[in-house]
């Protein structure tokens, strides 16, 4: 065997060269450095360590070796020596096993995690990287889609509870996999999405969790360059890289887009008692906010027990290099960044007015034909909705789940919030530049309660997260129709049926970026659980049968809403130059906007265009008569859509024309949708 030879310090991670693999690493901080390089993902002890020599093997804060005859599939880790001085802020421990920041795959057969946060050395039971070689994978031509916001339907999906269920009809292999998702990726293109939205697939700690559970959301990462390997149907150390790659291919054939929940704001090391698998042990005062007053701390902006430090250079580095990574490497169309306001912070946890990461993603050019989507707070009180950086990122409107919930539920002094919801939160986004279709439009995801349980429980229901019921918020806006939970009262399941499609036809027609959870269009369950991030909550497809009405329903309005260049617009609704907005209430232009109102009706059209909307809701209790305005001759009002019909005849494909009426009869809680149509 070669001996090894000084290597380079760049590129960082594992990178492999002709004749060999270079590894470097950074830690300003260190002492030392051992590289452990394993024969197999069991074996407790590596097969080789290699001590780096400071005088040879270190260039300024950079540790660096090329290792000759290895290449792709090598396992390996490191031990980081250097002083253990928690209250400096310094914590190296040479007693733990620690992952590469930039390793491009995981294994975690031995993987434990109270192993890495207790005394003693965890080495049998450490996780450990293994070696990627990008070069020579056949794209077939792939390349990103570039879909604009303006035309995209998003559907936010977990890819281990899309196919785990038996229901799935797919191989025991294939459920919960990357492979499982291809599978099912003609249903996503029925449903008329056009790109997907994955909750965290960078390699996370699932055991992160109460005790008997497991973290099944993924907001836990150890690996950020790495696709969990849990989510992979090749069990092979390389299988992961391989079969993400294979079903980004796959969807972008179907024309779907893919989109990463990145988690840029915290680490599965959590707080000062937390377990060492990596960056703490590497260099802990430059990955993470430390507590100014007391280093033995950190600051928490995430409610995970840490913040990293996206003020500093090598934090920095490695952000931009992993979404270069994610974009050139693995082909993903773009990123929604986990409590992005927590990258708005200097290393004092002050907000910077020009956070220089944000703008780096918003101005880099290896980015510049991606989507990124912020979700502009932070659990450190940092709201940013309507005032994040930048020209080119989008936001998740958490307003607009807030108002539209409030609205439709029956809340008094809703209205008029619910009116700037619908014509795209101008009142939010006061920007001359900014377009409408950079507010993400939602009214659940996966924080919270599914569509079906917020017309189901008043109160959450999270006991079997063995936290006391106290995990999860408390102020969801929801409503049960009358009882808590599942009922056989038809009267009551009638009404819920109705709400959930008022509460879609208020997101698909609404200005802006609709993105849908999954499972909503089935009326997926967490049974009142709006907190289920250690809940193995899988898709019932038994339910496409069960629920085939609500699903032709959701269906059909995503293609009736694609059809339409009324929200593919680029000027906000109520601006000088957009279509032109009228409002209406029961009455022809007289909306009432007083504290108790509950209905609202408005017009839309083009000027140069025969495109022309009629909405209405009535979130009353008793019925209401809606005066429908005038058309021009030649024209008459069709129902596009009525919450109150049952299923199957609450969508009209084409639209029903309505014979010139002059008025439309909503019952209580129903919401309709007329469109213009010739005379015949």
């Amino acid at each position: 065997m070669s001996s090894p030879l000084p290597g380079h310090a760049a590129p960082l991670g594992a990178t492999p060269m002709r004749g060999g693999v270079n590894f470097s690493l950074f830690s300003r901080n260190a002492t030392g450095v051992e590289l452990l390089l394993f024969a197999n993902p069991e074996d407790p002890q590596p097969q080789r360590i290699l001590r780096l020599d400071p005088q040879i093997n270190r260039t300024f804060y950079y540790w660096h070796i090329f290792v000759p005859g290895i290449g792709a599939g090598q396992l390996y880790a490191y031990r980081v020596y250097g002083p253990y001085v928690p209250e400096r802020g310094l914590r190296f421990d040479p007693t733990k096993v620690l992952l590469d920041p930039y390793a491009r795959a995981v294994t975690t057969h031995t993987y434990r995690r109270k192993a890495a946060s207790q005394p003693g050395d965890n080495c049998a039971e450490a996780a450990r990287c293994v070696v990627v070689d990008l070069r020579g994978y056949d794209w077939e031509g792939d390349e990103p889609l570039q879909h604009p916001f303006a035309s995209s339907v998003l559907y936010e999906l977990h890819v281990g509870a899309f196919t785990r269920d038996e229901s799935s009809g797919l191989p025991a292999e294939l459920r919960g996999s990357y492979a499982g998702l291809i599978e099912k990726i003609p249903y996503l293109k029925q449903l008329g999405i056009t790109a997907v939205e994955l909750l965290p697939v960078q390699q996370f700690d699932a055991q992160e969790a109460p005790f008997g559970l497991s973290n099944d959301w993924g907001y836990a990462p150890m690996a950020f360059f790495a696709p969990h390997n849990g989510y992979s149907s090749q069990r092979t150390p390389l299988g992961p890289v391989m079969e993400f790659r294979q079903m980004v291919k796959a969807f972008h054939r179907a024309g779907i887009e893919v989109i990463l929940d990145v988690v840029f704001n915290h680490t599965a090391e959590n707080g000062p008692e937390g377990p060492t698998l990596s960056l703490r042990g590497i260099e802990n005062r430059a990955y993470y906010l430390i507590d100014p007053q007391h280093p033995e701390r950190y600051q928490d902006y995430s409610g995970c027990g840490n913040s990293l430090d996206a003020s500093h250079s090598i934090v920095r580095r490695m952000i931009m290099d992993c979404l270069h990574y994610w974009v050139q490497g693995m082909h993903v169309d773009g990123f929604r960044f986990d409590l992005a306001s927590v990258l708005a912070r200097d290393k004092h946890g002050q907000p910077l007015n020009d956070p220089p990461i944000l703008w780096e993603i918003e101005s880099d050019p290896i980015l510049a034909g991606t989507k990124i989507i912020a979700e502009a707070w932070d659990a450190g009180g940092l709201y940013q909705v309507g005032s994040f950086i930048g020209h080119r990122w989008a936001e998740w409107n958490g307003q607009f789940r807030d108002d539209v919930r409030r609205f439709l539920k029956g809340d008094t002094n809703s209205v008029r919030h619910f009116a700037a919801r619908l014509s795209g939160s101008r009142d939010l986004y006061p920007q001359t530049d900014r377009i409408p279709a950079r507010s993400i439009n939602f009214v659940t995801c996966h924080d919270g309660f599914t569509l079906n349980d917020l017309v189901s429980y008043n109160q959450k229901h999270n006991e079997r997260n063995l936290q006391g019921n106290r995990d999860g918020l408390d102020a969801n806006f929801s409503w049960n129709c009358g009882v808590e939970g599942p009922t056989d009262d038809p009267q009551i399941e009638a009404l819920r049926a109705r709400q959930i499609k008022n509460f879609f036809i208020s997101l698909l027609c609404a200005q802006g970026t609709p993105m849908l959870l999954m499972g909503d269009e089935v009326r997926r369950t967490q049974q009142g659980n709006n907190n289920a991030y250690c809940q193995r909550v899988a898709f019932d497809w038994n339910s496409l049968s069960q629920q085939a009405n609500l699903l032709n329903f959701v269906k059909q309005f995503i293609a009736w809403r694609s059809s339409l260049n009324l929200f593919k617009q680029p000027y906000f609704w109520s601006d000088p130059g957009g279509p032109q907005l009228i409002w209406h209430g029961v009455h022809l232009n007289a909306p009432d906007w007083g504290v108790y109102s509950h209905s609202l009706a408005c017009e839309l059209g083009e000027p140069d265009s025969c495109e022309r909307i009629y909405l209405a809701f009535n979130a009353y209790w008793e019925a209401l008569n809606f005066e429908l305005p005038l058309l021009p001759t030649g024209w008459q009002w069709a129902l596009v859509s009525d919450s109150a019909r049952p299923g199957g005849q609450d969508f009209c494909n084409p639209p029903q024309p309505l014979r010139h009426a002059s008025h439309y009869l909503l019952v209580p809680r129903s919401a309709i949708v007329l469109q213009a149509v010739c005379d015949d």
